[in-house]
Protein backbone atom coordinates (compact mmCIF):
# COMPACT_ATOMS: atom_id res chain seq x y z
CA UNK A 1 0.00 0.00 0.00
CA UNK A 2 2.13 2.31 0.73
CA UNK A 3 5.51 1.42 -2.35
CA UNK A 4 4.19 4.44 -4.14
CA UNK A 5 6.69 6.64 -5.37
CA UNK A 6 6.13 10.39 -5.83
CA UNK A 7 8.10 12.92 -6.71
CA UNK A 8 8.96 15.74 -3.94
CA UNK A 9 10.58 18.24 -2.30
CA UNK A 10 13.19 17.61 0.55
CA UNK A 11 13.51 19.69 3.51
CA UNK A 12 16.61 21.55 1.81
CA UNK A 13 14.35 22.19 -1.55
CA UNK A 14 15.68 19.35 -3.32
CA UNK A 15 13.19 17.61 -5.84
CA UNK A 16 13.54 13.82 -5.41
CA UNK A 17 11.49 10.42 -5.64
CA UNK A 18 10.32 9.50 -2.11
CA UNK A 19 8.80 6.26 -0.95
CA UNK A 20 6.95 5.72 2.65
CA UNK A 21 8.72 2.26 2.56
CA UNK A 22 11.88 4.12 2.67
CA UNK A 23 10.91 5.43 6.74
CA UNK A 24 9.42 1.72 7.09
CA UNK A 25 11.63 1.83 10.56
CA UNK A 26 10.49 5.37 11.93
CA UNK A 27 8.24 6.94 12.93
CA UNK A 28 6.32 9.43 10.64
CA UNK A 29 3.72 11.81 10.34
CA UNK A 30 2.04 11.88 6.92
CA UNK A 31 -0.99 14.33 6.26
CA UNK A 32 -2.62 15.35 3.20
CA UNK A 33 -4.21 18.89 2.32
CA UNK A 34 -5.98 20.00 -0.38
CA UNK A 35 -3.99 23.38 -1.92
CA UNK A 36 -0.76 24.99 -1.65
CA UNK A 37 -0.42 28.82 -0.63
CA UNK A 38 -4.80 28.47 0.28
CA UNK A 39 -5.52 30.32 3.89
CA UNK A 40 -6.50 26.91 5.54
CA UNK A 41 -3.71 24.77 3.80
CA UNK A 42 -1.13 27.74 4.31
CA UNK A 43 -2.24 27.73 8.69
CA UNK A 44 -2.15 23.90 8.74
CA UNK A 45 1.67 23.85 6.93
CA UNK A 46 3.11 26.69 9.26
CA UNK A 47 1.95 25.17 12.54
CA UNK A 48 3.83 22.17 11.61
CA UNK A 49 6.69 24.19 10.95
CA UNK A 50 6.41 26.46 13.94
CA UNK A 51 6.11 22.97 16.13
CA UNK A 52 8.69 21.28 13.25
CA UNK A 53 11.17 20.92 16.46
CA UNK A 54 8.72 19.70 19.20
CA UNK A 55 8.19 16.81 16.25
CA UNK A 56 11.25 16.12 14.26
CA UNK A 57 12.95 14.63 17.75
CA UNK A 58 10.08 11.60 17.69
CA UNK A 59 9.44 11.31 13.64
CA UNK A 60 9.83 12.87 10.29
CA UNK A 61 6.84 15.03 9.14
CA UNK A 62 5.82 14.73 5.32
CA UNK A 63 2.99 16.90 3.61
CA UNK A 64 1.08 15.66 0.41
CA UNK A 65 -1.24 17.31 -1.66
CA UNK A 66 -2.24 16.82 -5.78
CA UNK A 67 -0.18 19.81 -6.69
CA UNK A 68 2.60 20.38 -8.78
CA UNK A 69 6.63 20.66 -8.14
CA UNK A 70 6.77 23.66 -9.20
CA UNK A 71 3.58 24.85 -6.79
CA UNK A 72 5.10 22.93 -3.78
CA UNK A 73 8.58 24.65 -4.44
CA UNK A 74 6.59 28.44 -4.13
CA UNK A 75 4.84 26.76 -1.22
CA UNK A 76 8.11 25.78 0.96
CA UNK A 77 9.83 29.37 -0.11
CA UNK A 78 6.81 31.14 0.72
CA UNK A 79 6.11 29.77 3.80
CA UNK A 80 9.44 28.93 4.67
CA UNK A 81 8.23 25.23 5.24
CA UNK A 82 10.96 23.16 6.66
CA UNK A 83 9.61 19.17 6.18
CA UNK A 84 9.28 17.19 3.23
CA UNK A 85 6.17 17.51 0.85
CA UNK A 86 4.96 15.54 -1.79
CA UNK A 87 2.88 15.88 -5.00
CA UNK A 88 0.68 13.56 -5.26
CA UNK A 89 -0.89 14.82 -8.93
CA UNK A 90 -2.71 11.18 -9.83
CA UNK A 91 -3.83 10.87 -6.13
CA UNK A 92 -2.22 7.50 -5.68
CA UNK A 93 -1.08 7.63 -2.57
CA UNK A 94 -5.05 10.04 -1.48
CA UNK A 95 -6.15 7.30 -3.24
CA UNK A 96 -4.14 3.63 -0.97
CA UNK A 97 -4.82 6.16 2.45
CA UNK A 98 -8.80 6.74 1.56
CA UNK A 99 -8.90 9.93 1.47
CA UNK A 100 -10.04 10.91 -1.97
CA UNK A 101 -13.38 11.83 -1.92
CA UNK A 102 -16.10 13.56 -3.48
CA UNK A 103 -16.79 16.80 -2.03
CA UNK A 104 -18.86 19.52 -2.32
CA UNK A 105 -18.87 23.37 -2.62
CA UNK A 106 -21.77 25.80 -3.73
CA UNK A 107 -24.04 22.66 -5.04
CA UNK A 108 -20.81 21.46 -7.14
CA UNK A 109 -19.28 18.56 -6.67
CA UNK A 110 -15.98 17.54 -7.42
CA UNK A 111 -13.05 15.01 -6.24
CA UNK A 112 -10.67 16.14 -4.13
CA UNK A 113 -8.51 15.82 -0.77
CA UNK A 114 -10.17 14.98 2.41
CA UNK A 115 -7.72 16.88 5.35
CA UNK A 116 -6.34 13.73 6.90
CA UNK A 117 -2.98 13.36 9.32
CA UNK A 118 -1.83 9.75 9.89
CA UNK A 119 0.90 8.09 12.12
CA UNK A 120 2.71 5.22 10.58
CA UNK A 121 5.02 3.56 13.01
CA UNK A 122 6.90 0.84 11.01
CA UNK A 123 5.22 1.00 7.82
CA UNK A 124 1.71 0.81 9.34
CA UNK A 125 -1.15 3.12 10.76
CA UNK A 126 -0.54 3.60 14.72
CA UNK A 127 -3.00 6.86 14.65
CA UNK A 128 -5.45 8.95 12.07
CA UNK A 129 -7.68 11.93 11.91
CA UNK A 130 -9.63 12.40 8.78
CA UNK A 131 -11.83 15.04 8.75
CA UNK A 132 -9.11 17.40 10.64
CA UNK A 133 -10.41 21.06 11.58
CA UNK A 134 -7.29 22.98 11.00
CA UNK A 135 -7.30 25.21 14.48
CA UNK A 136 -5.32 22.67 17.49
CA UNK A 137 -4.82 20.23 15.13
CA UNK A 138 -0.91 20.00 15.31
CA UNK A 139 -1.61 19.90 19.24
CA UNK A 140 -3.29 17.31 19.16
CA UNK A 141 -0.63 15.37 16.80
CA UNK A 142 1.92 16.79 19.70
CA UNK A 143 0.14 15.98 22.31
CA UNK A 144 -0.16 12.28 21.32
CA UNK A 145 3.42 11.92 20.89
CA UNK A 146 3.65 13.13 24.63
CA UNK A 147 1.24 10.69 26.12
Amino acid sequence: MFDIKLQGIDIDGEEKTFSLVDYKDKKIVVYFYPKDNTSGCSQEACDFRDNINRLTSKITVIGVSPDSIKSHLKFKENKSLNFILLSDTEHKLAEAFDVWKEKSMYGRKYMGIERSTFILNKGKIEKEWRKVKIKGHVDEVLSYFEN
